[in-house]
């Protein structure tokens, strides 16, 4: 989970001078379309606003509190924050630019929701760019240098099995986004994270995202061994039948 921003109970900050104090929601249960009668949630910083907006936002939809197919409004996500509409406006557009959700004209933004051929069709893209750079590099990068990201995939592990949907998709991102960056080609790293993001899930049980996480350590069993084909198949399996 990112560490700028939370949902589900914990404050995003302090408050902000003319900002009103918030309650928390429980778990799970999101503002409708209305924002009558809405409780207040937890308040940001007036400093990186946007930014903590934009985390808290993130996590919502990776646990599934952000609904794929529902309609949140700025001003009632804004009472969710305890902030003006036009932070989460603004957040909800870098979202709707990365595919998560699409802007409903008088009424705000729709989380998408994504169809199987749409996923598959995203997951061969994804295979296609990944697959080849990483063999590229699993016969030209130091053996150690695979070694040192020991680490992040072994954090995937431990965040798959606190079965944490949002921890565990902060920490995917993380091991992929090293991984890719040992080419050294922040045009295919930037492209890749779009992809990464557009082929997010619904939640999965901590059984499904645990074996997805496995495939991290297999991966880099594999590359440290310079065994291209394990690599081959690790890494095609991985992108194309992950949660």
């Amino acid at each position: 989970m990112s560490g700028d921003g939370a949902s589900g109970g914990q404050p995003l900050g302090e408050q902000s001078a003319g900002e009103r104090p918030a309650r928390e929601w429980p778990a799970g249960e999101w503002p409708a379309r209305e924002a009558s009668a809405v409780p207040p949630g937890p308040v940001v910083r007036r400093s990186s606003v946007r930014g903590q907006v934009l985390a808290a936002l993130r996590t919502a939809l990776a646990t599934g509190e952000l609904r794929p197919g529902e309609v949140y409004s700025g001003p009632v996500l804004g009472e969710r924050f305890g902030v003006s509409a036009t932070p989460v406006r603004e957040a909800m557009q870098q979202l709707a630019l990365e595919g998560a959700v699409e802007v409903v004209p008088n009424r705000g933004f729709r989380v998408v929701e994504r169809g199987a051929r749409e996923l598959a069709e995203l997951a061969e893209v994804r295979a296609l760019l990944e697959v080849p750079v990483l063999l590229r590099l699993a016969g030209t990068v130091p053996v150690e240098r695979w070694a040192a990201l020991r680490p992040l995939a072994e954090a995937t592990v431990r965040a798959a099995s606190s079965g944490c949907p949002a921890a565990y998709a902060e920490s995917d991102r993380v091991f992929h986004h090293a991984l890719l960056s040992l080419s050294g080609n922040e045009q295919l790293v930037r492209i890749a994270a779009d992809l990464h993001r557009r082929t997010q899930r619904p939640p999965a049980a901590a059984p499904a995202l645990l074996a997805d996480a496995t495939d991290h350590t297999a991966l880099l069993d594999a590359l440290i061994a310079r065994d291209l084909d394990a690599v081959r198949v690790l890494l095609h399996r991985h992108v194309t039948e992950s949660r």
